[in-house]
């Protein structure tokens, strides 16, 4: 029973540092991708196709922004339907941000699913710990007291453990998903602007 304990204690602290080696790699690589998918000057060029739009004139692109940037291709894709004078404008528009939701919330599921579990997976590590060292006090009995403090020791270190990879993970996951809704938000007030533009074009 007792290698079966300390194989399973190993096993937790190898299946934590895995976890947050995971995490980091998600982490980076989002980072990344919200970098390119944004750049620079997004708050203006928003104002300044809202402001085109709602004044019913073609859009100027006098701001710089990256033509990476995901606001860019909605505003391109939207003005490809229109001058196209395709039909299902809101259709097209409602589908196009549900492509971009995909991408922008693709693997953030991974950092929800280990911020929550990986305190679980650190409880499981103390109880092994716990088991061991009431195993090594019924075994040794008052001499082996030592052994028995350091078995305490390495299971609060587990939850530790768990703690420290989930807390940050969860600070991670949420600041993403909160700049994920901020972005499908703005796209959603860009595919209003854009369906009374191409109303209105149609009255004039």
């Amino acid at each position: 029973m007792q290698e079966y304990v300390e194989l399973g204690e190993t096993l937790i602290f190898f299946a934590m540092g895995v976890a947050s080696v995971l995490a980091f790699a998600v982490f980076m690589e989002r980072l990344f991708y919200y970098r390119r998918s944004l750049g620079k000057g997004n708050e203006s060029f928003l104002l300044e196709v809202r402001t085109g739009l709602q004044e019913g004139k073609e859009v100027n692109w006098q701001t710089v922004v990256r033509k990476e940037s995901i606001y860019f291709k909605f505003v391109q894709f939207a003005l490809h339907q229109i001058k196209g004078h395709r039909k299902g404008l809101e259709e097209s528009l409602e589908g196009q941000i549900l492509t971009e939701k995909l991408e922008l919330e693709k693997r953030l599921p991974i950092l929800n699913t280990l911020g929550n579990n990986a305190p679980f997976i650190g409880l499981l590590g103390t109880v092994l710990g716990v088991i061991k060292a009431f195993y090594g006090l019924g075994t040794l009995g008052s001499s082996g007291a030592e052994v028995v403090m350091r078995s305490i020791s390495t299971a609060l270190l587990a939850t530790a453990a768990g703690l420290a990879v989930a807390i940050p993970v969860v600070m991670v996951n949420n600041f993403f998903s909160r700049k994920s809704k901020v972005i499908l938000q703005n796209m959603e007030i860009l595919k209003k602007e854009f369906l009374s533009f191409e109303m209105n074009q149609g009255k004039s």
